[in-house]
């Protein structure tokens, strides 16, 4: 999707429900009773909530375009989105959301391991249970701070997998070394949840093998100081100056363009923009690297330019 394709849905609160302490599920249809634009496991929503746009998994079955289920972790320490959800979204309600879109999406494999943490379960739920339908051979990982925070653990046992529950309160964290060891040819590892349990991953498991999402950005240390360049919107005719402190998006949005954004992080692929003619910089944590090598399109939030100007789909 392109930073002009977006696509906002209002939608109605149809039912909350605890699923586990301090995580609610939201299951939003459409007020006319249409059905709702398709995904597949591994999407996610961006939703508006409290002047704040965030990002939440879809966590519920795909077959089903009724209704859009996700979940929600009160996170006291968030800039809002989750209080918002938690304290003012009731059922009746109305809330505007984008339509799916997936940067996490499940491949064909024989067989898969899924580790989860925390609330990072919402979009391995959707996997999961796309993997028991397949038939594929699956096991899966899930640690959390305690059994009464951890939720859908019912709704993943009677998919009827190979399902490991680590609260740490009561096992510490995940064993990574012990649930990586010996994996069959072809198996591949999707893993959602906080930034140490994916840096974690990362240092153990082969690149090839692993999906990651993130819930936020890392901290990348930079060994230079960046550079301006320009970049020409083929689009809408302008050229834009972009400085050394200023992203792409800022100067688009600074020229008066309508550019669709979100986390400016690179994480959630909502400025993903088509490339026309230069060479990107990416710096996004999305686009795998077959994708960056090829050049095609790049998230204009956090990516700049490695061959000093650029044509871009704006």
């Amino acid at each position: 999707m392109t930073a002009t394709d977006e696509t906002l849905l209002n939608l109605l609160v149809h039912r909350m429900t605890w699923e586990a302490d301090g995580v609610l599920s939201v299951e939003l249809t459409h007020p006319d009773g249409k059905p709702l634009p398709a995904w597949e496991p591994g999407a996610h929503l961006d939703v508006h909530v409290g002047g704040q746009v965030r990002q939440y998994s879809l966590c519920s079955d795909p077959r089903t375009t009724a209704s859009y289920r996700i979940g929600v972790l009160n996170e006291p320490s968030s800039r809002g989105g989750s209080r918002h959800v938690h304290t003012k979204l009731r059922p009746g309600g109305r809330v505007t959301v984008s339509a799916p879109r997936n940067h996490f999406t499940l491949e064909d494999a024989p067989g898969y391991v899924f580790v989860a943490g925390g609330i990072g379960v919402t979009p391995i739920l959707a996997m999961a249970r796309e993997a028991a339908r397949r038939g594929a051979a699956w096991r899966m990982v899930y640690g959390g701070r305690s059994r009464a925070s951890m939720a859908f653990v019912d709704e993943l046992t009677a998919l009827g997998g190979d399902l490991t529950v680590v609260p740490q309160d009561e096992q510490g964290h995940i064993d990574l070394a012990s649930t990586l060891a010996g994996l069959p040819d072809g198996t591949l590892v999707y893993c959602c949840g906080p930034e140490p349990l994916l840096a974690a991953i990362e240092a153990l498991c082969p690149a090839d093998r692993l999906r990651v999402e993130r819930f936020a950005a890392p901290v990348v240390e930079r060994s230079a100081d960046d550079e301006g360049f320009e970049v020409e919107c083929r689009t809408s005719g302008l050229t834009l100056t972009v400085g050394a402190d200023t992203s792409i998006l800022e100067a688009a949005e600074a020229a008066g363009l309508d550019v669709a954004s979100s986390c400016r992080d690179g994480i959630c692929g909502s400025c993903e923009t088509r490339v026309l003619d230069g060479t990107p910089d990416h710096r996004d944590f999305l686009l795998s690297d077959a994708e960056r090598a090829a050049g095609a399109s790049m998230m204009i939030c956090v990516s700049r330019c490695a061959s000093g100007r650029l044509a871009l789909d704006l």
